[in-house]
């Protein structure tokens, strides 16, 4: 799919690597909305790009199908789709007091990493299925963010591995269900990368965490993130495939 005039959704699009891929989007063409949380830094992406800002919680529905709408009545019908929301954590099983990790903390990393981006991706998906097709059939293409931690999660990391896990295992399913409807499916499993969570560290913390990759001895730049994202949707082929980004990292064990 040409990115071209395209109308393109990125939800976690106002900070780090969703805001990389808005502007690289908005940079080759497309009309982009910018969907986060944070509307302050959605309007401020969207204001230096020429988008739309939507204010988006990606586990309500009613606050998807708003955001959705309203890009819709603005930009157009969407073809793209950009999973990036997401958030972190590190709870050891057992704590320093003894006590067992608590619950809602695991099931509030798998409702916002893993429900939230079916919860997009099926919206989506329906409206997306009922537009003309292009060229080989193709109605639209979306992306799911995992990372490393899905194959070699670190102690403490059980619930994020397992909603970035649970995202890599959805991809071929998905792509093979939305086969029919000429809907791609894609994942990209980032190493480190430099984030603003991940600047927030200290300097020595950085510098050690990039010495741990094997080439280029660096933390990954969002923009690089951002160019392969965008490489999917112009790769017709692509399709139903987990793409590690680590510079050939492999996580030790903590």
């Amino acid at each position: 799919m040409q990115i071209q005039g395209q109308v393109a959704l990125v939800t976690g699009g106002g900070s780090g690597l969703g805001e990389a891929t808005a502007r690289e989007l908005a940079r080759l063409g497309a009309k982009v909305a910018v969907l986060d949380v944070n509307l302050a830094n959605a309007e401020r992406v969207a204001a230096d790009i020429g988008g739309v800002a939507c204010p988006c919680d990606i586990t309500s529905t009613d606050s998807l199908q708003a955001a959705f709408d309203k890009v819709t009545s603005t930009l157009g019908p969407a073809r793209i789709l950009m999973n990036i929301a997401g958030i972190g954590t590190a709870k050891r099983v057992v704590q320093k007091d003894g006590s067992a990790a608590p619950l809602d903390d695991f099931s509030k990393v798998i409702t916002v990493n893993l429900v939230g981006t079916y919860n997009a991706s099926r919206l989506f998906a329906a409206a997306c299925a009922k537009l003309d097709p292009l060229e080989d059939g193709e109605r639209g293409v979306m992306l799911f963010t995992a990372s490393v931690a899905a194959f070699d999660g670190q102690v403490g990391q059980q619930a994020y591995s397992a909603s970035k896990g649970g995202l890599v295992g959805m991809t071929l399913p998905m792509a093979r269900d939305l086969a029919q409807h000429g809907i791609r499916v894609c994942t990209i499993a980032p190493g480190l990368f430099a984030t603003p969570l991940m600047k927030s560290l200290p300097e020595p913390v950085q510098a050690s965490l990039a010495a741990s990759i094997p080439f280029p001895p660096r933390l990954g730049k969002p923009s690089e993130f951002a160019e392969l994202a965008c490489h999917i949707v112009t790769n017709t082929h692509l399709n139903g495939e987990v793409i590690r980004l680590d510079g050939a990292l492999r996580m030790a064990p903590r």
